[in-house]
């Protein structure tokens, strides 16, 4: 792939952009081709409704463990079909821009992935108003160093993030675990359609409910902080998939294909692909479908390591 060009040295272009232009490049639905805007956010919220309550009739599980005291600090877990629990386990974070969603309607991937041996975990966090950026990035580090701790001799934790929540698994790159009483056996990182810079959505609505000061979409930013960050001891064994739609607007696209070429410069393991004929909600909606090529990239990857 050709991320030539791309260095972060450059101005970004969203600098060049007016209000109504970000509010535009940063609204994913407004990018749908197949549906309009409403009806593909109604079909979304639909697929992760049927696909969760399909997988909660028909899957080994446990629902709602906490991992945390809050009331939103939870986990369901999804299992396959075999009694044991040394097991690959992939977790995966919701998207919403930080301030909708939820675990209860994000089992997407559970059937495809627990018939073929790996568990799935879904992840609760307290989204804006009530949880800041900085809340909810400490949940997710509570939520893994928890089940690293149930579950000690899994074989490697595959963190998995959807637009909002590809942000937040993509601090977990960041986090000093030694001070969390628990290194989690990470594995790998598929990062869907996310945002790595998030000064951006500070000119957007969508800031509203968040309320981020410039210093707090530096410091929430990964993009700009790993350029800096040494990287950390397991990083070696890890691999990182940067996934963008064919159909995710151009900002979207340029913050992944960005964040792709820091990683790389940085010395990680990353892949870059642009899945064709998929838009930011059907990167999702399809891994409800056991042949669907992020499913199969998926599945090698965890395969190839575990």
């Amino acid at each position: 792939m050709d991320v030539s060009g791309l260095s972060s040295g450059h101005e970004a272009p969203w600098k060049k952009m007016s209000k109504e232009e970000l509010e535009t490049q940063y609204s994913p639905s407004r990018w749908v081709v197949r549906l309009g805007a409403e009806e593909a956010l109604r079909t979304y919220t639909e697929t992760g409704t049927q696909a969760t309550r399909q997988a909660r009739a028909t899957r080994r599980n446990l629902l709602h463990v906490p991992y945390g005291d809050g009331e939103r600090e939870k986990l369901d877990l999804y299992f396959p079909d075999s009694a044991s629990e040394v097991l690959p386990f992939f977790v995966f974070v919701h998207g919403g821009y930080w301030q909708s969603g939820s675990k209860d309607t994000s089992a997407f991937m559970v059937g495809p992935l627990t018939a073929q041996g790996v568990a799935v975990v879904t992840v609760g966090y307290d989204i804006a108003p009530k949880g800041t950026l900085d809340v909810m990035v400490d949940q997710l580090t509570q939520s893994l160093t928890f089940l690293q701790t149930r579950y000690p001799h899994n074989k490697g934790i595959y963190l998995c993030g959807h637009s909002a929540g590809a942000h937040l698994a993509t601090m977990m790159l960041l986090t000093n675990w030694t001070q969390r009483g628990a290194m989690p056996n990470l594995k790998g990182f598929f990062l869907l359609s996310g945002l790595y810079d998030l000064e951006p959505v500070l000119h957007t609505p969508e800031n509203v409910l968040l309320g981020m000061t410039l210093e707090v979409a530096q410091r929430n930013s990964p993009q700009l902080r790993l350029q800096a960050a040494p990287k950390p001891p397991w990083a070696p064994t890890v691999r990182v998939l940067v996934v963008v739609g064919q159909h995710d607007s151009p900002e979207f696209q340029r913050q992944s294909r960005e964040f792709f070429q820091v990683l790389t410069q940085r010395g990680w393991e990353a892949t870059f692909q642009e899945l064709p004929d998929v838009d930011h909600f059907e990167i999702i909606e399809k891994l409800t479908q056991r042949d669907f090529m992020l499913n199969q990239m998926i599945l090698r990857t965890i395969f190839q390591q575990s």
